[in-house]
């Protein structure tokens, strides 16, 4: 494809980046992303990809805007309050990029459709908020062979990284980081803990650099590593994650 004068103008920025130029933008315009939640993670990760120029973002959501999403969920408005989430990203995103296609999943992601979402994508970005969507996106992803960039939030702290084990020894996935979810009293939902809203919008914007990233082939990739950001000590931490050999989802495979 060949940018047009309005691309040219619209992208101009990425363009006199010799690491992105007319090359990788016309690249992000033919990419396809699923981004599984329209919430705290998703909303600047949608928002920074549509600005990117990511030609078909996909958003996966069942639930509808409520006030309380606002303080965190900046890709919704008040007066959508009601509506599903997919549709408010759908017309926050229009209004930042008009030349990106918006596919609005309101469904919830489970075993019965999950296969057939992400088979669809290039890249994978996880800003779910329960264990059983993170450990169903690592198994397709790995069978599928696609980048899964995921992230997660606590009141004050963020952990991203991305997966890609299906490139074999020393690239681990979920699994091997957390091989079982942990007890649901110890990790308790937004609703209970608690968020504070713009360490949200910190880690959403690191995942969509990191979406990105894999897109282009630009830099390191947080593959085989954590990244933890502490808010109230301002810090970031990164962390190796060993490949799990006996890892009940990529353990033991060969992936070529």
């Amino acid at each position: 494809m060949e940018l047009t004068d309005h691309q040219f103008q619209r992208y101009a920025r990425h363009l006199i980046l010799d690491e992105v130029g007319e090359e990788g933008q016309e690249r992000l315009l033919q990419s396809r992303v699923l981004v599984v939640g329209a919430g705290g993670l998703g909303s600047p990760m949608l928002l920074y990809l549509a600005a990117a120029g990511v030609g078909t973002i996909g958003v996966v959501d069942d639930d509808r805007v409520d006030l309380t999403n606002l303080q965190r969920q900046i890709v919704h408005a008040t007066d959508r309050v009601g509506a599903l989430k997919v549709e408010s990203a759908r017309g926050a995103l229009a209004a930042v990029n008009d030349g990106v296609r918006v596919e609005a999943h309101a469904v919830r992601l489970g075993p019965e459709n999950a296969e057939a979402l992400v088979a669809g994508y290039d890249v994978v970005a996880d800003g779910s908020d329960n264990f059983a969507t993170r450990y169903l996106l690592t198994e397709l992803c790995l069978q599928l062979k696609k980048p899964l960039v995921a992230a997660a939030l606590s009141p004050f702290e963020g952990q991203l990284s991305t997966f890609k084990p299906y490139l074999g020894e020393g690239h681990p996935c979920y699994r091997c980081l957390f091989r079982e979810p942990p007890p649901a009293d110890l990790v308790p939902r937004c609703e209970e803990a608690g968020i504070l809203g713009a360490v949200a919008g910190v880690v959403g914007t690191l995942q969509a650099v990191e979406v990105l990233k894999e897109l282009l082939g630009l830099g390191e990739s947080l593959d085989g590593a954590l990244l933890i950001y502490d808010a109230l000590l301002a810090r970031f931490h990164r962390i190796r994650i060993s490949k799990d050999p006996d890892c009940p989802t990529c353990g033991g495979r060969r992936h070529g």
